[in-house]
């Protein structure tokens, strides 16, 4: 098996990761300009990273419909807890990392410049050696690319940068608190949310030179779970689970509720109306013409088709701890959302869906 990606890509790490512990062999090779312009397109629909090309050539996108397509075809041992408001929980959380944590991260490797000087050499020297251009230019280019697009283009502002950086500090301060006091997020084992905190804390946050120091500084503990969970097999991890779900969750339970399902909505509300960009306020700043996602309108989606699918007497639990985090109402607060992303159900080896990334 091979995984088309980056050493520094933040969804490429979260499924070498999964991948490393569940012990399944795989190449990882690197994502160059042939591979992201013809190669991968060709197979996949889109250019975008990771891409995984299976064995008898099937390709597959999207780092969560991926794991969950393993965790079917070998499910021991599981990472999705058995428990289904455990499973459900893990499922919002998962989603919250990949998706809220994603602004931040671009934003502290393409604003600050050791970390944008740095970031554009290894990028040209990983992914764009045969691009028939100076190197200095390769580099000018890809940070003038990923600045504006991923920064500036993502409504990071000098206005909305206190906040933008302070989901990364809030986040790092409640992951502190938890790994201070167990290996992994809900015992002693890695499951499903940990990988989806791990895209971000690893090749983006632990690795980059300004939010890697905030991170050795302020929360050693997670440093400690970033080179536990990259080392964890599945053969040598032992130990249970939590029962129930743990206090120490509940801050970023409250941030879902406040911030990540607001953004959804209002998300989803631009797509319907057909709008390509939208302003938004979460928790007193404004993002100004922030790009319309199609794909995060299907997170809103499967979130809300992850909860209906559960038994109607474990519905009643859900649904109270979602009230208990400020969740419930931003949860149903679009009426109909509608992504048309996967109408045939094929992920993660559907073709031209357009999402970037995963």
């Amino acid at each position: 098996m091979k995984v088309y990606g980056s050493e520094i890509s933040y969804f490429t790490g979260k499924l070498e990761a999964y991948l490393r512990y569940k012990e399944i062999p795989y190449e990882r090779v690197a994502m160059t300009a042939r591979h992201f312009n013809r190669t991968v397109p060709r197979a996949t629909g889109v250019a975008q990273m990771p891409a995984v090309e299976l064995p008898d050539g099937r390709w597959m996108t999207d780092t969560t419909p991926i794991i969950e397509w393993f965790e079917r075809e070998r499910p021991e041992p599981a990472v999705l807890p058995r428990d289904p408001v455990q499973a459900f929980a893990s499922r919002l959380l998962e989603d919250y990392a990949d998706e809220w944590l994603w602004r931040p991260a671009m934003h502290y490797r393409w604003s600050y410049r050791p970390d944008a000087l740095l970031l554009s050499y290894r990028i040209v020297a990983e992914l764009l050696p045969d691009v028939p251009a100076p190197a200095w230019l390769k580099r000018w280019a890809i940070r003038r690319r990923q600045f504006r697009g991923y920064v500036r283009g993502d409504g990071v502002t000098a206005e909305t940068q206190p906040h933008v950086e302070g989901i990364y500090l809030r986040t790092l301060a409640t992951l502190e608190t938890i790994f201070a006091a167990r290996p992994f997020l809900l015992g002693d084992v890695p499951t499903f949310a940990d990988f989806g905190f791990f895209a971000s804390m690893f090749r983006h946050f632990s690795l980059d030179p300004t939010a890697g120091a905030l991170m050795r500084t302020r929360a050693p503990a997670v440093t400690g779970w970033v080179a536990r969970l990259w080392n964890a097999r599945a053969s040598r991890t032992r130990g249970a689970i939590l029962a129930g779900l743990p206090d120490d969750w509940a801050p970023l339970l409250d941030d879902v509720g406040a911030a990540y399902l607001p953004y959804l909505c209002a998300n989803a509300d631009a797509h319907a109306a057909g709008r390509r960009r939208f302003d938004v306020t979460i928790q007193g700043a404004t993002y100004r013409r922030v790009p319309t996602s199609r794909y995060r309108v299907w997170c809103l989606e499967r979130l809300r088709g992850h909860y209906d699918a559960l038994p109607e007497p474990i519905r009643v639990g859900a649904r109270a701890l979602l009230e208990r985090h400020g969740c419930w109402e931003p949860l149903w607060r679009t009426r109909d959302p509608r992504s048309d992303y996967d109408p045939e159900g094929r992920v993660p080896f559907a073709r031209g869906l357009g999402v970037f990334s995963r």
